[in-house]
């Protein structure tokens, strides 16, 4: 879709000309530049943002120079490479508390002291699953991976609704949880539920993760009864009232 903007041609007067707009293009970009802190990896400089989202290094630096005027990134002076700035921060800790993810963390640290595993709540952002919260303390916060690549992704891809036609998501909506044998390299091993809502759509996935010798097969059932326990409790605490699920459901 194009729109009709003014365009200065440089003869001193704005002529009327059809063009896409060059505003959205910008957000877009600025949003690009972000999503490149993604992997929680090291400082970029101007050339390593170029470089990932296939622009100019000019260009780069022009867009990262404005998003550290608003304090979306900051630079460090020695080095002059470019870092999430405290309003990503700020913003952040206001989307935490506004979703009432605080209010999850003392259950989510009840659910890993009973059974000694680390405790994941992953949201789903797109073709991601974001980790949003952990118990009792998780590095992992603000991790992301594809759907399909995890546990907590194939339970936000099982419940949409209970619609997804793929047949791994209906096999997993059959069995009601997702279990992940290991991580490669890592000997962990996965056991995934979904916070349901009044619809039947995973708002969120709760994720359990403990090495194989303590998440067994024998064990597996009683994870499964302390994962769905905690899940439920998320559901009266996330959840506003008309979105949860009925009491007998």
């Amino acid at each position: 879709m194009t729109t009709e903007v003014d365009v200065d041609t440089g003869a001193g007067t704005g002529a009327r000309t059809t063009a896409a707009p060059g505003g959205a293009q910008a957000v877009r970009r600025a949003l690009d530049v972000l999503h490149c802190f993604h992997d929680n990896g090291p400082d970029l400089s101007a050339s390593d943002l170029a470089r990932r989202l296939g622009l100019s290094t000019s260009t780069a630096h022009r867009l990262a120079r404005t998003l550290l005027s608003a304090g979306f990134l900051e630079q460090d002076p020695r080095t002059a490479r470019y870092r999430l700035g405290p309003a990503v921060t700020e913003l952040g800790r206001l989307s935490y508390h506004q979703r009432g993810l605080h209010l999850a963390a003392p259950e989510l640290g009840e659910l890993a002291a009973r059974t000694g595993a680390g405790v994941d709540l992953a949201l789903r952002s797109g073709p991601y699953a974001v980790i949003v919260a952990g118990g009792p303390v998780t590095p992992r916060t603000g991790l992301r991976r594809p759907l399909r690549s995890t546990a907590p992704g194939r339970v936000l891809l099982a419940w949409p609704g209970g619609t997804e036609p793929d047949e791994e998501s209906v096999r997993v909506r059959e069995r009601g949880y997702v279990l992940d044998g290991g991580e490669p390299g890592i000997g962990v091993r996965t056991v995934a539920v979904p916070v349901l809502d009044r619809a039947g759509q995973a708002r969120f996935a709760l994720a359990v993760r403990a090495a194989p010798s303590v998440l067994t097969d024998a064990r597996l059932d009683w994870f499964l009864a302390q994962a769905w326990s905690c899940a439920r409790a998320l559901e009266v605490l996330l959840l506003p009232p008309g979105e949860r699920r009925l009491a007998e459901a």
